[in-house]
């Protein structure tokens, strides 16, 4: 059974040295290549849409991105080591030059696998000498952090991208040896009255977090309350069998577009008779008491419409999740899939698990200030016609996830482990 090793939570700056930061390199280096090892060369070339990306596409790029943004502006003199990588491999930065079509990056059979493993092997090499020459530059270790949080996003796109690729294979190959889950008591769903007023979100002090989760400001939150855990599959089941995929009074204009655009009847991976999904595990009953997933920001919206309730803002998962514990519902445990809601936690599976949609478009937050040069194109220039998501997945490191955390993705997207929370409004 595969299992990602688990990498080091990142170090406040001001404690990093070159030991630690090392450490933690190879720690989350050797991470992404354990989620490959389950892999043959064929699976890690292919793409099965344009919004994924191939294996060895990943492995590639999040290279790249040291050498580029590290290496080559931190040691003198040095060498790319391969003139048309820099092509191949950048993924959207436009100051950086010009790049290889995203959704051509399935027909790269070469460089080979084996190709790429070399160069990663290569530039490990460097990075680690420069760590162990320079790492106690306050500067230089928070742009390897970021590098290494970067990595970390790809890691759970190898998880997502291969998953969906294996899913076109008319053989429904697994990735993975079947785990089964823990027994337990599905808790009734109820809804949970939390703090209203003036409070701050976003992220202060001096560990890691991304620009976009900056600056800390104050929000108005309304009286509200949450759902105490995920929507199961059993209780989206009950939304399908009422018909919820042809009453258009339950889905916002675009949403009903996209549904009859697409021809979406059910979840992603659900096969028709709504008993088994398709998992990294190959197709499994579908279990009615864990949380639904792979659903569109629109079938999110519909299905709390349906159930008289709306989803949450950001703000209030924000806020709820502060003091909530991370649980073990991340790609380290190697399942690769949500487990059930367990625990007596009033707010169950805040973290991991399922990423909860929320109704806040992505968006900068007040005082925003993207970071200087090509990185400023890291977040800043996506914050249009996306929605924000909250609280990690299956599929995300541990390591990775934070109360102030804002994931993005647009409306329609499926192929990532999403779900619902709902909420509702306290008069």
């Amino acid at each position: 059974m595969p299992t990602a090793p688990t990498a080091a939570a990142p170090e406040k700056r001001a404690m990093l040295g070159p030991t630690t930061l090392a450490r933690h390199f190879a720690q989350v280096r050797a991470a992404s290549l354990a989620l490959a090892a389950p892999l043959a060369a064929e699976d890690q070339v292919i793409q099965s849409m344009p919004d994924a990306s191939p294996t060895k596409w990943h492995l590639a790029h999040t290279t790249w991105f040291f050498e580029s943004f590290v290496l080559e502006q931190n040691v003198p003199d040095y060498t790319p080591h391969h003139p048309g990588f820099a092509y191949l491999f950048n993924s959207y930065y436009n100051t950086k030059g010009q790049m290889h079509r995203r959704p051509l990056r399935g027909l790269l059979s070469r460089p080979t696998v084996d190709e790429l493993r070399a160069y990663r092997d290569d530039i490990d090499a460097h990075m680690l000498r420069l760590i162990e020459q320079r790492g106690d530059e306050p500067q230089l270790a928070a742009l390897i952090v970021l590098g290494l949080n970067h990595e970390q996003q790809h890691q759970e796109l190898i998880v997502t991208d291969i998953k969906h690729a294996l899913a076109q294979n008319p053989l429904q190959p697994a990735y993975r040896e079947p785990i089964a889950d823990a027994p337990t008591t599905l808790h009734p769903l109820e809804f949970v009255a939390q703090p209203d007023g003036i409070l701050p979100i976003g992220h202060a002090g001096d560990d890691f977090a991304f620009d976009n989760e900056t600056p800390q400001h104050q929000v108005l939150i309304r009286p509200h309350a949450l759902a105490n855990r995920p929507i199961t599959n059993g209780e989206y089941k009950a939304f399908v069998a009422d018909d919820g995929y042809t009453r258009a009074d339950l889905w916002l204009s675009d949403g009903w577009s996209t549904l009859n655009e697409r021809h979406w009847q059910r979840p992603l991976y659900w096969h028709e008779s709504l008993d088994t999904s398709f998992t990294l595990a190959g197709p499994q009953p579908l279990d009615d008491d864990a949380p639904v997933c792979h659903v569109s920001f629109y079938e999110a919206d519909a299905f709390a419409r349906w159930a008289g309730a709306r989803l949450a803002s950001e703000a209030e998962l924000e806020r709820a999740a502060l003091n909530a514990d991370l649980g073990d519902d991340w790609v380290d445990n190697g399942r690769f899939h949500p487990s059930r809601s367990t625990g007596d936690a009033p707010l169950q599976h805040l973290y991991g698990g399922v990423w909860d949609w929320t109704h806040s478009p992505y968006s900068a937050y007040p005082g925003f200030t993207p970071l200087a040069g090509s990185l400023g194109e890291y977040n800043g220039k996506f914050m249009c016609n996306q929605v924000v998501l909250r609280g990690g997945s299956c599929a995300t490191p541990r390591s990775h996830i934070r109360a102030t955390y804002r994931n993005f993705f647009y409306p329609h997207s499926r192929w990532q482990f999403t779900g619902i929370r709902l909420a509702k409004d306290i008069a």
